[in-house]
């Protein structure tokens, strides 16, 4: 088992990486002095999956749990699911001093976050992330949140977990969209910090799509630890932790045009590529470092291409975004592959240009 610590002072926590861990949550919560009660909020695929054995490590441990099931979809990120949510919390009891788990992908970790972080004040929130975008990064650095329409993440907190359990062997039910899905994310943390991981995943990406042990354990590690240093560094994402945003400027744009058709790390993968076509069009990325982004997002079985959503209302949904700052919007570009740049000097009729070309 690896562990890794995120040190932000009082809020600091661990995140846990290994195989067959979730046999160990109740121990681990026991050993962190909690008691009594748990709540447990999935959805019915991963409660059908993981929800027993989960339950039962905590049930073995003394606590009385109680598993809230939210249904799949992103449009579960909302006011409302966060509402009814709240209503089954005070019918379970649950304390200012009762952990809830957040057991599942980016939805379930955003929305049991959030719900955690204003139910009370604030009561513990554990994440038990079971996706490879979760793993390697949506459940890593407090952001928790709920979705306002087709506006991702509109509403929400900077809010840490006490812990956060990875368990390598809940991805291998994941299917093959999912395990690409999440691959955006982490090819994006080599793209951003680290050109040697980037290489890693360029020479293991058939390991890592064979699911081999190992290698996930050491991909999820390094990409943890790329995102966790960087939010030890910026917590409240002032400055530095926007280098995590490469690919959701287009990205994000893509997610609410499509009506959230098209996945989180789908949309991300075709923004690092535009992004980064971007950058070179400015003559500040070599052409062979976007072959090889493009070549390694098209091996992880993303998209490559624009879907046809029509560029004016890309660019009219870039205008919403959370990254605009005085009224300018902010891209993150590549200068090589492990080293990217902040800036909000990138002309309109560039990005029309890039995403005309698909």
């Amino acid at each position: 088992m690896k562990s890794i610590r995120v040190r932000l002072d009082r809020r600091s926590y661990n995140i846990r990486i290994g195989t067959g861990l979730l046999t160990q949550v109740g121990p681990m919560l026991k050993e962190m002095g909690y008691a009594d009660k748990a709540v447990i909020i999935t959805d019915p695929t991963v409660k059908k999956l993981y929800g027993r054995k989960l339950k039962q490590s905590l049930t073995l441990s003394g606590f009385k749990v109680a598993l809230l099931e939210v249904p799949e979809g992103e449009e579960q990120k909302s006011l409302e699911t966060a509402g009814r949510l709240y209503n089954e919390l005070t019918e379970s009891y649950a304390e200012r001093t009762t952990p809830i788990l957040a057991l599942g992908g980016g939805v379930i970790g955003d929305l049991a976050g959030f719900v955690a972080a204003t139910y009370m004040r604030g009561v513990p929130l554990v994440q038990i992330p079971t996706t490879l975008l979760a793993q390697g990064d949506s459940s890593i650095g407090g952001k928790v949140a709920v979705n306002h329409g087709l506006l991702k993440n509109k509403i929400g907190a900077f809010y840490h977990p006490r812990l956060t359990i990875s368990d390598i062997s809940t991805l291998k039910t994941l299917s093959p969209r999912e395990l690409s899905d999440g691959l955006a994310e982490i090819i994006k943390h080599g793209a951003i910090l680290d050109g040697e991981f980037f290489s890693y995943l360029e020479e293991n990406l058939d390991k890592i799509k064979s699911l081999d042990d190992q290698v996930l354990e050491r991909v999820v590690s390094r990409s943890a630890e790329i995102k966790a240093g960087v939010v030890e560094k910026d917590e409240l994402d002032l400055g530095l932790r926007n280098i995590l945003n490469y690919g959701h400027t287009v990205g994000h744009a893509i997610e609410s045009v499509s009506e959230l058709k098209v996945w989180h790390g789908e949309a991300v993968a075709i923004g690092m590529l535009a992004e980064a076509r971007i950058s070179n069009r400015l003559g500040i990325l070599d052409k062979s470092e976007v072959l090889r982004i493009k070549n390694l997002i098209a091996q992880a079985g993303l998209p490559i291409a624009l879907p046809r959503l029509g560029v004016d209302r890309l660019i009219q949904a870039m205008g919403h975004d959370k990254k605009i700052q005085h009224g300018k919007l902010r891209f993150i570009l590549p200068r090589a592959i492990g080293d990217v740049f902040i800036t909000d000097e990138v002309s309109q009729s560039l990005v029309e240009q890039i995403l005309s070309d698909g």
